[in-house]
């Protein structure tokens, strides 16, 4: 467990002097020191903790998430002096809702406010789990993931159309001039 370093009001510090053009530091040219872990958790539904406790702030979960850092399968808060480990259930995002297209492409939103064009380098990935579930995935930035709203992919599917590809049939969504797939359609 870390010390009694961990400092919010810090974090806000650093993050402020250190936002890139999107408004989003640059975490992938941060590589301090590890400091430890810290009892910061996001669960699957996509609420933060932090010491046990939901974090209310929507403000406060915005900031951590742009300091956000995953390398291989932990994740961790970055500043320019501090790296401390969080613990994610399974992504740090959860995609929310849906917006109205930009340049052909569909655009989302995350529950902590990224927007996210579906395209090749935002790709969509839909597994099933081993309850036969569909999980609907999205790449958000940097390697960090979002999954989809159930709610949303939902309605997605009543928006998609069939399409053939390499001899089988799927339901997809037509974005960034392709069609992405949300499963195979039976035969």
């Amino acid at each position: 467990m870390l010390s009694g370093s961990f400092s919010p009001a810090q974090l806000a510090q650093h993050i402020d002097k250190n936002s890139g053009e999107k408004g989003l530091p640059p975490v992938d040219k941060w590589n301090p020191e590890f400091c430890g872990d810290i009892d910061m958790r996001i669960a699957k539904d996509g609420q933060w903790f932090y010491m046990g406790s939901p974090i209310g702030r929507a403000a406060l979960v915005r900031m951590f998430s742009t300091i956000l850092k995953q390398e291989g399968d932990r994740y961790f808060l970055v500043t320019p002096v501090e790296k401390v480990g969080i613990q994610v259930d399974d992504v740090p995002f959860i995609i929310t809702q849906q917006l109205e297209p930009y340049e052909n492409k569909l655009r989302f939103v995350t529950n902590v406010g990224d927007e996210v064009l579906l395209d090749e380098e935002h790709p969509l990935s839909v597994s099933v789990s081993e309850s036969g579930e569909p999980e609907p995935y999205l790449h958000v930035r940097a390697g960090l993931m979002g999954r989809l709203h159930r709610n949303l992919f939902y309605q997605l599917i009543e928006e998609a159309e069939p399409f053939e590809a390499e001899g089988n049939s799927y339901l997809g969504l037509k974005s960034g001039g392709r069609y992405w797939s949300l499963g195979e359609l039976p035969e």
